[in-house]
């Protein structure tokens, strides 16, 4: 008997993780059906993408179009939440996210997470509401799916989380050299190809910030557990250190369709010759420095109001994303991203008890606080 497809919506499918969530799907046409698609403004990617995959759905923020092709339009919501999927590739960006992922997850969805804000914002409640309700989490950033894969049979706990970093496009400037940056400098990132405001999070480390928070919530560890060090060549993805002092690691290219094919095929893995393997002899060297704290003055600011929790993790995310809308529209420097989140996490009531509501609040509220300081000038 033939197995059933696995159905497939793509929120954010014009992006970078939702292009490659394609591109992975392209090469196993008898494996996936690709159910609906979802999009911003770029209807133009959007309708080649239902041309080729042929969706029974698509939704877009541009509402000029009722209908691609045969394509039927739905709210994003809707292609979250419908009873014909069976996986949502969740590749939107921004604290946005968070109200999808919990729709998603109430319907008792497996949802491949690549929108890291919704497990900083809220990662307790999304947990809660997977595990009330059937639905399961599969993280699609490298590096905590390369800590998911090294836990993965294991029956005792890690000692130790190492995430890999790195150090994006400024690891070799100094702190002075840092003021006078451009936004093209910053978003020619050394190893990877990705969407703007993850690459500005990389350059200024607020993006390992995230995924230790992403890591201490989804493996229910403590932030003293987890280290971050910096690898330049983007091959060792994480690693775990057991009780025995053991070390285990993930190594492969510096190519996200690897842990979007594991996450969708999951807990199978497949050959797929479009994907690059890893030499080590190629590789020649890996290796491995301390962070160096004065270049990432985000990081230590983020892991400080991390530690106290509550509201402030949803604030250091809206915060973020208005700081690097900010930058990219060149109405501050570069050095200046931290202090305006500084500023707008400083002026927040945190709470300590809150809801998914609250946490969506207080992350639109500090994008509204730290974008406007600027723009009302």
């Amino acid at each position: 008997m033939a197995r059933m497809k696995k159905r497939i919506s793509i929120l954010g499918s014009t992006g970078s993780v939702g292009s490659q969530t394609l591109d992975v799907i392209r090469q196993f046409p008898d494996e996936f059906e690709v159910v609906g698609l979802s999009a911003g403004k770029n209807i133009g990617k959007l309708a080649k993408q239902v041309e080729e995959f042929a969706p029974r759905y698509f939704s877009s923020i541009d509402d000029s179009m009722s209908e691609i092709g045969s394509a039927k339009r739905l709210s994003i919501t809707d292609l979250a939440t419908h009873p014909e999927i069976d996986f949502v590739m969740h590749a939107t960006a921004g604290f946005d996210g968070l109200p999808l992922a919990c729709a998603a997850l109430r319907e008792g969805k497996a949802v491949g997470l690549s929108n890291k804000e919704s497990i900083v914002m809220a990662g307790a409640h999304l947990k809660r509401i997977a595990d009330d309700n059937g639905g399961t989490i599969l993280p699609i950033d490298s590096e905590p799916s390369a800590l998911w894969q090294c836990v993965i049979g294991e029956k005792s706990r890690p000692k130790r989380y190492i995430i890999t970093a790195s150090g994006g496009a400024f690891r070799d400037k100094t702190p002075d050299e840092l003021a006078n940056v451009t936004p093209e400098e910053a978003l020619n990132h050394p190893t990877w190809t990705m969407g703007k405001k993850i690459t500005i999070d990389s350059a200024t480390l607020m993006n390992k910030a995230f995924e230790v928070m992403e890591t201490a919530s989804l493996f229910d560890s403590s932030f003293d557990e987890i280290d971050v060090v910096i690898h330049r060549q983007s091959i060792v993805h994480s690693l775990v250190e057991m009780s025995d002092g053991s070390i285990k690691a993930q190594l492969s290219h510096h190519d996200m369709r690897h842990p979007i094919q594991f996450a969708l095929f999951y807990p199978e893995r497949r050959l797929n010759d479009d994907l690059p393997t890893f030499d080590l002899l190629e590789a020649s060297e890996l290796t491995f420095e301390a962070m160096d704290p004065s270049k990432y003055p985000c990081f230590d600011l983020a892991m400080k109001y991390a530690r106290i929790g509550g509201t402030y993790n949803a604030v250091l995310v809206g915060a973020d994303e208005a700081a690097v809308d900010l930058f990219l529209a060149r109405k501050i420097r570069f050095t200046d991203i931290a202090h305006e989140i500084k500023t707008t996490v400083k002026a927040h009531d945190n709470q300590l008890d809150f809801t998914v509501e609250d946490a969506i609040k207080a992350a639109q509220w500090a994008y509204d606080t730290t974008y406007t300081r600027h723009i009302t000038r």
